[in-house]
């Protein structure tokens, strides 16, 4: 149980700065009936928004809650599709690019969080049959199932390709191993692919 309070404030610039005042909202979100022994969580949060009532202040919240998960995406976008490498001088092609990685970045967050809370789905669901008989072939070196592996045990395939090593105390796989291994994939396919179209080869 929680309380929130909510007022807004407005913050001078400094004697020194030639700037002008900003108005925000204060967010008190303070924990109520800790457990014994424990220090409550008081969290002091600042947004240009307005906040009237009660249930605008917990969707401010719960924004904040989102808040690593939003940074895990900006770092799968800038470390793992290397957006800020983008070399690209005209403004619609630079927005292009990023739009389309913005897909990219979403999908691997997208598998990780999915692969922890619905690990029981059938991979077809984000898979497509080439792409998982592929990565079967290749991480258990015999021929894929008639059934389609579980979605879990799929991503942990992946990211096997991006170094998880899949220990006991190692967790699930995080995003940077799963979007080195999804870039993997499309090699295999298209060595499948390849291999399937020429005589006397699988």
């Amino acid at each position: 149980m929680q309380t929130l309070r909510a007022t807004r404030v407005r913050l001078k610039c400094p004697d020194d700065k030639n700037l002008p005042d900003v108005e925000v909202t204060v967010l008190l979100a303070c924990e109520e009936h800790p457990p014994k022994g424990v220090e409550p969580v008081v969290w002091i949060l600042l947004t240009s928004l307005p906040v009237e009532d009660l249930g605008e202040a917990g969707e401010i919240l719960q924004w904040y809650l989102c808040r690593w998960q939003i940074e895990v995406f900006f770092r799968i976008l800038k470390s793992g599709c290397k957006v800020e490498r983008l070399q690209l001088e005209l403004t619609d092609r630079l927005e292009l690019a990023i739009s389309l990685y913005l897909i990219v970045a979403w999908r691997v967050l997208f598998l990780t969080r999915l692969g922890r809370t619905c690990p029981d789905l059938s991979c077809e669901v984000v898979f497509t049959t080439e792409e998982w008989h592929a990565v079967h072939i290749v991480a258990k070196r015999k021929k894929p199932p008639k059934e389609p592996p579980r979605l879990n045990e799929m991503i942990r395939m992946v990211a096997s390709f991006g170094g998880f090593l899949g220990r006991k105390a190692d967790g699930e796989p995080g995003p940077k191993s799963l979007w080195t291994g999804l870039q993997r994939i499309r090699d295999f396919v298209l060595m499948r692919d390849t291999l399937r179209a020429l005589p006397n080869c699988v």
